[in-house]
């Protein structure tokens, strides 16, 4: 993410509902990466959650260039590099017990890979709305970059980590008691 930075302390928001109510207007499944979708509509029916922007992760590499490409890396000795395109869940919470033990919660994902996931804010969602964080994931040495040109065996590493990330992220979000 070009313009993360390390956390910034929630603050009191009144128009915490209000910005939540104009975010969600006219969001449709067909604007999320299709592995996410459930995991945006269950972010989005907590009362004190909202999403801001969010990727999958996508791998680019010789033969595959399709940017919105879902598919899992092949198995294969004939790629060296992979152009990765970094997953991201960018949200905001209200300044409620709930929102911080969202928050709590949310933060702990990192302890999956510390070296390739990493919870902070984003300047310009901040600066739209407060208490906007991110959780990404992306190698440590790429976290202010949107995307990342690795190695093969390093890609495969990421692409693990970034299905532990959003299984773990489906866990916590089930235990907020939302039904869809």
């Amino acid at each position: 993410m070009e313009t993360f930075t390390t956390p910034k302390k929630m603050v009191e928001y009144p128009q915490f509902q209000l910005q939540k109510q104009r975010s969600l207007v006219g969001l449709k499944d067909i604007d999320i990466d299709e592995p996410i979708i459930e995991h945006i509509k269950y972010f989005n029916q907590l009362p004190y959650c909202f999403t801001i922007q969010c990727c999958y992760g996508h791998f680019l590499y010789s033969g595959q260039r399709d940017t919105q490409n879902n598919g899992p890396l092949p198995i294969s000795d004939n790629i060296a590099k992979v152009e990765y395109r970094i997953a991201y869940i960018a949200f905001c919470v209200d300044f409620s017990n709930q929102g911080k033990g969202l928050l709590d919660s949310l933060k702990a994902i990192t302890s999956i890979d510390k070296e390739n996931i990493q919870f902070g804010c984003a300047e310009w969602f901040w600066g739209k709305q407060a208490n906007s964080y991110v959780l990404q994931v992306e190698p440590d040495r790429h976290k202010f970059e949107d995307k990342a040109l690795i190695g093969y065996h390093e890609a495969l590493r990421i692409e693990t980590v970034r299905n532990m990330f959003f299984d773990q992220l489906m866990e916590i979000l089930l235990t907020q008691n939302v039904k869809i």
